[in-house]
């Protein structure tokens, strides 16, 4: 997982994760952000997708900031946000939770 993320216990890496997923504005974020054909996204772009105000939308983007599953830079005076594309392929593959009595073939068995 990403190196901004807690580093503690793994478990709690997931729970921060999973904490953020659980949320339906910032799968919306999420969605946004996968969809959007630009590399990143403004704030103010997604203040207006959102059709929330500035504050509440930061506090969603710090969610899934600390959980490592976006990005964030900074342009003048805009943070511009992205998918942490490295991060959210691990929590959708099977690296998060493998388990052992289950054998796992290539050929799709």
């Amino acid at each position: 997982m990403q190196k901004d993320m807690v580093k503690s216990d793994p478990l709690k890496e997931y729970e921060q994760i999973f904490k953020a997923l659980a949320d339906e504005k910032r799968l919306k974020i999420l969605h946004l952000l996968a969809d959007s054909p630009l590399e990143s996204q403004c704030v103010c772009d997604l203040t207006e997708d959102m059709e929330m105000a500035q504050s509440k939308l930061s506090y969603h983007l710090k969610i899934l900031l600390r959980a490592g599953l976006i990005n964030q830079t900074k342009k003048g005076t805009w943070h511009y946000y992205s998918l942490n594309d490295e991060n959210i392929s691990a929590v959708l593959s099977d690296g998060i939770f493998q388990n052992p009595r289950i054998k796992r073939s290539s050929a799709g068995k």
